[in-house]
């Protein structure tokens, strides 16, 4: 069954919904006072929400510096998981940022979130990396992952 999801920029107004969202898919979820540096602070920022029906499902966002687009933090609500919501978010996100000029894509994940390393697989990405002890709360290790969303031509 196919969603009919719009992905539109994250507004203040849709904050509320974004940090139920995030406090049940995180163990240190980022503060609204956060979001809101990111929307009205950050030059480099793109963060945009999923919504159905007015209500908002899925959120995730990305830093753009120079050619290469940081996925800052991507999530679905526990309602909605399990029916590619989160692949859909992410290809938006692909196309954002190559809109934006980024060339590759990167974002950090716990070894522990298997599901969403699945989907990160799927979607072309590839683990390049640890980052020791990266997630404060767990102490954690984080799986640095790339991929490549459009080739540098360069004449010969």
């Amino acid at each position: 069954m196919m969603m009919d999801i719009d992905f539109v920029p994250l507004q203040e107004e849709d904050l509320e919904q974004v940090i139920k969202i995030e406090q049940c898919s995180f163990p240190t979820p980022w503060s609204k006072q956060a979001f809101i540096s990111e929307i009205y602070d950050n030059s480099l920022s793109y963060y945009c929400v999923g919504k159905l029906d007015g209500q908002v499902i899925t959120y995730g966002g990305m830093w753009i510096i120079i050619d290469e687009a940081h996925v800052t933090n991507i999530a679905v609500h526990p309602d909605y998981r399990g029916r590619k919501i989160g692949e859909n978010l992410l290809l938006h996100l692909i196309v954002q940022g190559i809109m934006r000029g980024a060339l590759r894509m990167t974002l950090e994940v716990r070894p522990s979130n298997l599901s969403a390393q699945k989907l990160y697989q799927r979607m072309g990405f590839e683990a390049a990396g640890l980052r020791r002890g990266y997630y404060t709360d767990t102490k954690e290790d984080a799986i640095i992952m790339w991929k490549t969303l459009v080739e540098k031509f360069t004449e010969d």
